[in-house]
């Protein structure tokens, strides 16, 4: 006579690697922007009766804690920066945000038995709302560092043309034509116009 077990049940769980693309998901920033981001997740079973018993359905599992990972991530950081900080970005470095989201969904997945092999970011861009006034705003943060750039570099090459003109004897200035020179060479230097030359037929002081 054969007996059956029947609290006895076979399923099968595959190791092989398994991809999960992400839906966009609309979260908050650090700075409190609205961003669309998405992530890739490739991951694999180790432990099967963790995967099988520990959670209802670890593939539920693993796409819910995807999310709710990417979310949290998001918000620790700012899209993007506009200085000349170390901060991290989710922009500017997306390899190390990668990296913060693979260790913490590896934290997450750990206890369903699952390992995750690699997270990566697939998808980065303003909420639409917002994406015409924040490109505005990153072209005019570019014009300002460019300006500055341009004035420290115009700065430092008046300062050497002073230098230079008192160590080779050249001119005596005193302090007003000194002020004069370093106006006509800034305005030069700075000046999104090409330089025209004035003949000066009288002296500084009339």
């Amino acid at each position: 006579m054969d007996w059956a077990n029947p609290f006895y049940r076979k399923k099968k769980v595959s190791f092989r690697l398994r991809n999960l693309n992400g839906e966009k998901l609309k979260v908050n920033d650090e700075m409190g922007n609205p961003i669309e981001i998405a992530a890739v997740v490739v991951w694999h079973v180790q432990n099967t009766f963790e995967a099988l018993f520990d959670v209802e359905s670890y593939t539920d599992y693993v796409k819910t804690q995807s999310e709710s990972a990417i979310r949290h991530i998001t918000g620790q950081y700012p899209y993007d920066i506009t200085d000349d900080t170390q901060k991290l970005s989710l922009r500017g470095s997306a390899d190390k945000v990668s990296e913060a989201l693979a260790k913490e969904l590896q934290e997450r997945l750990g206890k369903a038995g699952v390992i995750v092999d690699e997270a990566r970011l697939s998808h980065l861009a303003y909420a639409p709302e917002i994406a015409a006034a924040m490109l505005q705003k990153q072209q005019a943060s570019s014009i300002v560092a460019a300006r500055q750039k341009i004035v420290d570099g115009a700065v430092g090459m008046v300062d050497m043309a002073l230098k230079k003109i008192d160590e080779s004897g050249m001119a005596q200035l005193d302090d007003e034509r000194k002020a004069a020179m370093v106006s006509n060479l800034m305005v030069v230097l700075c000046g999104e116009r090409s330089a025209q030359p004035v003949i000066n037929t009288g002296t500084l002081y009339n």
